[in-house]
């Protein structure tokens, strides 16, 4: 939930006039993922946005279901989804649900030709590979390794990107993404027993004002149909803004671990909150300090929610055969832990240097096609050797 931020010119007072160097009137626009109700943003633009002069026919982009039940752990090659030039169709949608989509993406080039808008979900691009920068309305936020990109539903952007070796770990949210609601005063400000501050935030800089008309095309998926929608001016042609609902970046080095004598719930590894799902950060800390602690996890029952985990780097001293971005699934129903040898290998250890993310999600995810084309199909016997 970002803060308070103006970049650009605005008026005085909200709702007012405010003029063109030329008398003409800027084009003021509302920006709000929750109607009236909640957060927003207020942004100027030098013409209307709402001037379409063409669309395209639509295209079915949903994910195809091809397991909806199942009580398996489960394991995925992340890295084995294979890139793709274009950014759209480099994403690749492998578990979901009605309150997430969770996508792979490994784009080979930047996207310029076209903008692109999810009308449904907030979206958080984890960046495991790449470097460059997400361009929007609001400004430019530059990004790099560990970087959690937080893009509300419905911002128009481009991402540029410095190389064509990228990989994406991405969630799509069809409920707002916000930082938990224990780390937040009742002003709004992160408290000091967070384990990130305001200071990591970073927000949008360099507002370039795009005054160019044309034919500019805007992606746009909604309720799983992507939508060409042409318009007749730049999209980035913003004097200014304001508000609390934009996009931002948060990198997972800057998440600082909360660690005890004994080892400590996921809790306080979370890092975001959202409808039915909460996203945690696995960063190198030290170990437990009790006398007698064992650094390695408890077995625990997965009751009331599916455990994705997302391995970026590092060594897992709970898992074996870990690659980087291998995905684990382990979900509601049964009990997991570490594998065979893991807890009395772990005691005596002193810190370690995983990094992870972690999605748990309170309703059952389903697998894709695209799942069942990258699984490690033995994951599930992994506790028997």
């Amino acid at each position: 939930m970002p803060h308070y931020y103006t970049l650009g010119d605005i008026p005085h007072k909200r709702h007012t006039q405010f003029r063109k160097p030329d008398g003409g009137l800027y084009s003021e626009q509302l920006f709000s993922t929750e109607g009236f109700s909640n957060d927003y943003s207020l942004l100027y633009h030098v013409h209307p946005p709402t001037q379409i002069i063409s669309t395209d026919e639509p295209i079915v982009v949903a994910p195809t279901i091809a397991e909806e039940k199942m009580l398996k752990h489960r394991s995925f090659e992340g890295f084995n989804i294979k890139p793709a030039a274009d950014f759209l169709q480099s994403r690749v949608p492998v578990l979901v649900n009605n309150d997430c989509h969770i996508v792979l993406a490994a784009p080979q080039e930047s996207l310029t030709s076209y903008f692109y808008k999810n009308a449904d979900a907030d979206e958080m691009i984890f960046v495991h590979q790449g470097t460059g920068k997400l361009l929007t309305q609001y400004g430019e936020i530059e990004f790099g390794y560990g970087d959690y990109l937080l893009i509300p539903r419905g911002t128009i952007y481009q991402i540029h990107f410095d190389t064509p070796d990228n990989r994406l770990f991405i969630v799509e949210s069809f409920s707002p993404i916000r930082y938990p609601k224990r780390y937040i005063s009742t002003n709004g400000q992160l408290l000091e027993n967070a384990p990130f501050c305001e200071r990591d935030i970073r927000k949008p800089k360099n507002l370039t004002t795009k005054d160019e008309a044309g034919d500019f095309v805007i992606k746009t998926k909604k309720k799983g149909v992507l939508y060409g929608l042409h318009y007749a001016h730049h999209p980035f042609d913003v004097v200014g803004w304001d508000g609390q609902c934009y996009p931002s970046a948060f990198s997972i080095h800057d998440f600082e671990p909360i660690t005890g004598r004994v080892h400590q719930p996921p809790p306080v590894h979370q890092t975001f909150d959202a409808h039915n799902f909460v996203v945690c950060s696995f960063c190198p800390r030290l170990y437990d300090y009790h006398p007698q602690s064992i650094p390695a996890p408890y077995n625990h029952s997965n009751i009331d929610s599916d455990e994705l985990l997302y391995y970026v780097d590092g060594d897992f001293m709970s898992r074996k055969h870990v690659t980087k971005g291998m995905l684990t699934l382990h979900p509601a129903g049964i009990p997991h832990g570490p594998h065979p040898g893991a807890v009395a290998k772990s005691i005596g250890k002193k810190e370690t240097n995983e990094l992870a993310v972690m999605v748990d999600t309170f309703h059952p995810l389903m697998l894709t096609k695209e799942a069942l084309e990258i699984e490690n199909k033995d994951y599930v016997m992994s506790w028997a050797e």
